[in-house]
């Protein structure tokens, strides 16, 4: 490993941050547990071609811009009738014995190297927690960054026969001009029968690099979709995971992105079918302008035990300009004869005659361009069943087109 970002942290840092929080002494030690796990951890991985990686993680300036005392935000939170949406210190003085169960258990807190710097050094956490049989929509986070590095916790438990539907949005702070480094973790743990829908806004300043991991367990019935929209941030690496553990448990995948000037979106989508009669979708659409780059990889991984399995993946990139740069790499992985599956990914440019019939008919050339980029996300727009978020995210896209 090239970079030593933890030779500028110190035990100390984080006992401070455990104790700033009011932490019971098993998550003190969960915390030190990473941090000492910092020696011998590998980065995160990503696609590699022979004499290539995709993106380069160990690039990144760790060392001059995680400063893990300082994490000045703006939190908001708006619960729903029934639902606890409580910050870190508050779930802990409430739901005590839940989070010491269930923290860690969907997302490993070492399961890499940037995972376990979040572990160690989090302090912008939330819980929500749906009770049995509650039904709720309209829970929102909205997170504004006024420090030089910010990490994020959000940790969802949805008991039996529960719904919940989750807007988060991660924005930065005017104040900051120089590079900012924001990280998040999302753990969903979705009981039987219980429904969560959690989608999440990405607008970060464009000197900001972003590291988030999203991960769901699905029991029998239970269903767990995301939704996902990368606007922001000058290099982004996320991963957005369903384990479709229970017998007929679903999971849709949503994604959206728009990348210009030199941003590089590194986007991962993966979901394992474990239980029988699963079900999965993931989709993404992105548009790339100057010398913007994405990397995608999906994965739908089908287990030995997963009979009668349907699952899906699309991905489509449109360039538009000759130096944007665009990867996918979809992959499926099938260890059950009895699966209905199939993946698909395209990189192209605008359509050369589409864009000739409407100039043809009046429309300047800038003009058509725009309406048909609008169109290219329309597909990806009809998945997102947050009208907030949808409004939200064709609301940036047209606010990019006009710059």
């Amino acid at each position: 490993m090239s970079t030593q970002v933890h030779a500028n942290l110190t035990e100390e840092q984080v006992r401070t941050i455990s104790e700033d929080l009011d932490e019971p002494e098993w998550l003190l030690e969960t915390r030190l547990d990473a941090l000492a796990a910092l020696e011998d951890l590998e980065m995160p991985s990503v696609i590699r071609t022979p004499g290539r990686d995709w993106t380069n993680l160990d690039a990144l300036e760790y060392e001059r811009i995680v400063d893990p005392l300082d994490r000045s935000q703006e939190k908001d939170r708006v619960e729903a009738e029934g639902v606890d949406v409580l910050s870190w210190s508050e779930a802990l003085s409430e739901h005590g014995d839940l989070i010491e169960d269930r923290f860690g258990s969907v997302v490993d807190p070492q399961r890499d190297y940037l995972t376990a710097l979040s572990t160690a050094l989090f302090s912008a956490g939330t819980v929500i927690y749906v009770p049995e049989g509650v039904d709720a929509e309209d829970v929102k986070i909205r997170t504004r960054m006024h420090s030089q590095s910010l990490f994020n916790y959000t940790l969802v438990v949805a008991e039996e026969s529960s719904s919940v539907t989750i807007l988060e949005r991660q924005t930065t702070g005017t104040d900051l001009e120089d590079k900012q480094y924001y990280s998040g973790i999302v753990e969903v743990d979705a009981a039987e029968n219980a429904h969560v829908q959690y989608g999440a806004l990405q607008n970060l300043s464009e000197e900001t690099y972003n590291f988030s991991v999203k991960r769901g367990h699905a029991d029998t019935y239970a269903t767990v979709n995301w939704i996902e929209g990368n606007i922001g941030s000058r290099l982004t690496k996320t991963s957005v995971e369903t384990r479709l553990i229970g017998d007929s448990s679903e999971s849709k995948i949503v994604g959206a992105f728009f990348g210009h000037e030199d941003q590089h979106f590194d986007l991962a989508s993966r979901v394992w079918h474990e239980g029988e009669h699963t079900v999965a979708d993931l989709v993404t659409r992105g548009v790339l302008d100057d010398e913007a780059r994405s990397v995608y990889e999906g994965v739908q991984d089908v287990g030995t035990e997963a009979w009668d399995t349907s699952s899906y993946q699309r991905e489509n990139t449109l360039m538009l300009s000759d130096e944007s740069e665009a990867d996918a790499s979809p992959k499926l992985i099938i260890n059950n004869h009895d699966t209905e599956a199939s993946h698909s990914a395209t990189v192209g440019q605008v359509d050369a005659e589409d864009l000739f019939y409407m100039t043809s008919r009046g429309i300047g050339e800038k003009r058509a361009t725009d309406l048909l980029v609008e169109g290219f996300f329309v597909p990806v727009m009809e998945e997102i069943a947050v009208d907030e978020l949808r409004e939200d995210l064709d609301e940036l896209v047209v606010e990019r087109l006009q710059r």
